[in-house]
């Protein structure tokens, strides 16, 4: 297991950049709410960012989902196995947890790019961190609140395009906008960094997925934190006027 790279961007937001995929920890007293898991094989490095944030799985208030691509709830069945945590996103995208339908890159879009090398690297990844498998969360359900009533208190915005129900998550007080994959700073499948879309195959409407970043302009905060990529700092509008160039 690689060890996660762990780091407080805000007061009490720790970003954790795994192999290949990020999510974020956010804790508030002795509780702490996870936002994303990382792949299946990303589990024993989801402890271990808990561990390096001086928390245990025991005071994990509540899990939210960004999208429920394999490389963001994969590590979530084992995790919560035998646990009543809460697991929220939007409804549309509770549905996908649950695996009632399924909107991700088929086996033969990524074959037909993997003539780039970068493309071929990422999805013997893919493989090897368990990406292959159809999973799903059974006990994803919609929020109904907003703000959430979990540590950190986020507020929720539904980007629908990179998946039909994909959530930003905007923390007001700590300045702070998790994008997961509406809104990157760099994949394992290309050599750029900064704000951007990921790669057209990828997403379920890439036109959708444009026009849901025009919201996140407006919002207060100068901390960005992408399912992949580097955390970004500067103004949200900034952000998503480059990744729309």
């Amino acid at each position: 297991m690689s060890t996660p790279t762990v780091t407080e961007v805000a007061d009490g937001v720790h970003f954790v950049q795994g192999k290949a995929v990020n999510w974020t920890l956010i804790t508030d007293g002795d509780a702490f709410t996870l936002v994303d898991g990382g792949y299946p094989g990303d589990h024993d490095a989801v402890l271990s960012s808990i561990a390096q944030v001086g928390r245990t799985l025991d005071q994990l208030a509540a899990v939210l989902v960004t999208h429920a691509h394999v490389d963001h709830i994969g590590s979530l069945p084992t995790l919560l196995d035998g646990r009543d945590v809460p697991v929220l996103t939007s409804a549309t995208e509770a549905r996908h947890a649950r695996r009632e339908f399924l909107e991700q890159a088929t086996p033969l879009q990524v074959a037909a790019a993997s003539w780039r090398p970068r493309v071929l690297r990422w999805s013997l990844h893919v493989v090897s961190a368990g990406g292959t498998t159809k999973a799903g969360v059974p006990q994803a359900t919609a929020f109904a609140e907003t703000p959430l009533d979990v540590p950190g208190r986020p507020v929720p915005i539904v980007t629908p395009g990179h998946t039909s129900g994909h959530t930003c998550y905007h923390l007001p007080d700590a300045g702070v906008l998790i994008t997961g994959d509406a809104l990157v700073t760099g994949h394992a499948t290309v050599a750029r960094t900064g704000p951007q879309l990921l790669a057209g195959m990828f997403h379920h409407d890439a036109a959708e997925n444009r026009r849901s970043l025009l919201q996140l302009g407006s919002l207060s905060g100068d901390v960005l934190l992408p399912g992949h990529g580097e955390a970004w700092h500067g103004s949200y509008a900034d952000a998503v006027e480059q990744a729309l160039a």
